[in-house]
């Protein structure tokens, strides 16, 4: 999240060939509509909003769908642009993808095509990498361009080669990738990186292989979880889900199944975060709460408090806001890490209700080089922050937010900036929403059930 993006001008992705890594230019862009969000700011919310099902659970247990020939029922299944991309992707390996519902997704992968997935397609997503495990199982082979997404600074592919090779893969690597295997093979592997998608890429190639995996530092976080309980619901056997061990009896015959997405644990950071900067009492829905300890934590810290009832999470209004200083008056930080720790997906939000509270913070940003530099937004609609450099923001607070016309740059400093937007006085414009919608089904209606007044127009036009 961090290299500017404009809806103005052409886009193209380079890849760093020895590191399997992903490089964009900031230069670089994709050429779409320019859909804008118009928001009158400073309006009082409240109501109830339920989650979205998790967007970065949905995308490997979509893509793992394609293990089992048998038919497969995804419920809560997030209508956003990078499922939909997904599963047109899905549907050119000869895979059968309806929607049978609003949020319900029928699959069924009686037989799969060989063949390179289409390169435009895998360009729009980083989720195509998910592919690369189930048509090497299904297929012996897999055929893919380097993988889109956001651009927040480089983004190693690494894992995944690693993981796969040590389970019985080999890799062509060029303008395009190209994985094959004469069989999968479990293995004891130890991940060079915490990597989510790498983790689950390895989760879906070691189910299909044949004998034991031993899964050391495995990324753990909910939406990992989500995909292994989908693939013991198809029968698969793994041990250890949840935490950074997994061991994984492959091998099994995988049947049919319906599964629920979770809710997402991200969003819900983004309502916390939106409730707290317009003062408004908001209760989040089957908020999944399990999941929450350190989005709660970490906003606790900036002085924002949230109560748990029963499977919601209530946002009580009109809090003081006053961030909490470290033992002995020292400025205290806010740091991202791998899961269970605070989410980098939530850091954006964080630095947004960080201008309204109270006090000074550091916020530390760990996992992504360039996510932090849509913070100079920010500061044109009137928040007091310094960027120390590409990783680090000192933000003071309060600060009166004013409208701006604005720039959403990714999906969750996209949201950020709406969060911004709806907390200032006057309007705002927010350019190139699509990269909002990437991440948050039909936010705009939403939010405006809650009150907001938020249009949704295209160049200008309602």
């Amino acid at each position: 999240m961090g290299n500017r993006r404009s809806s103005k001008l052409p886009r193209t992705r380079l890849v760093s060939h020895p590191s399997y890594a992903r490089r964009a230019s900031p230069y670089t862009r994709v050429t779409v509509a320019n859909l804008q969000f118009v928001v009158e700011g400073n309006r009082p919310l409240s109501g109830t909003i339920r989650p979205s099902g998790n967007k970065n659970a949905a995308l490997p247990i979509v893509a793992a769908a394609l293990l089992t020939d048998r038919p497969v029922t995804l419920e809560n299944v997030p209508r956003i642009r990078d499922i939909e991309t997904l599963v047109e992707l899905i549907k050119t390996t000869g895979a059968d993808a309806e929607w049978t519902g609003r949020n319900t997704l029928h699959m069924h992968a009686r037989t799969l095509k060989r063949g390179a997935l289409d390169p435009g397609m895998c360009a729009r997503i980083r989720a195509s990498i998910l592919l690369a495990a189930p048509l090497l199982a299904r297929c012996g082979e897999a055929e893919l361009t380097p993988p889109g997404g956001d651009v927040i600074g480089r983004r190693r592919l690494d894992t995944h080669f690693l993981a796969l090779e040590q389970l019985g893969a080999v890799h062509e690597f060029g303008d395009r990738i190209r994985f094959t295997t004469k069989g999968l093979v479990g293995a004891d592997i130890f991940l060079d990186e915490p990597s989510v998608t790498g983790t689950e890429n390895a989760i879906m190639a070691a189910v299909a292989a044949k004998g034991t995996t031993v899964l050391h530092n495995a990324a753990c976080e909910p939406h990992v979880q989500d995909l292994c309980q989908f693939l013991v619901a198809l029968g698969a056997r793994i041990d250890g889900i949840g935490s950074n061990a997994l061991t994984i009896h492959g091998g099994a015959t995988l049947g049919p199944a319906t599964h629920a997405i979770g809710p997402d644990h991200i969003e819900v950071g983004s309502f916390i975060g939106l409730a707290a900067v317009t003062r408004s009492m908001i209760r989040i829905q089957d908020a999944g709460v399990e999941h929450l300890r350190s989005i709660r934590l970490g906003f606790e810290r900036l002085g924002v408090r949230t109560v748990i009832d029963g499977r919601d999470l209530v946002v009580p209004q009109e809090q003081t806001l006053e961030i909490q200083s470290d033992l002995g008056g020292h400025v205290p930080k806010l740091e991202d890490q791998p899961w269970p720790a605070f989410p980098a997906d939530v850091m954006s939000i964080a630095i947004v209700t960080a201008t309204q509270c109270h006090g000074i913070i550091l916020m530390h940003e760990k996992m992504f080089e360039s996510r932090m530099f849509f913070v100079d937004k920010l500061i044109s609609m009137g928040a007091r922050i310094v960027l120390c450099d590409p990783h680090r923001a000192l933000v003071a607070g309060p600060s009166p937010l004013r409208g701006a016309t604005v720039e959403s740059p990714d999906i969750r400093a996209g949201m950020a900036m709406l969060i911004a937007a709806l907390c200032a006085r006057g309007t705002s414009t927010i350019n190139n929403v699509g990269q909002i919608e990437r991440g948050y089904e039909r936010i705009h209606e939403r939010l405006n059930a809650l009150g907001a007044q938020i249009r949704r127009v295209e160049d200008g036009r309602g």
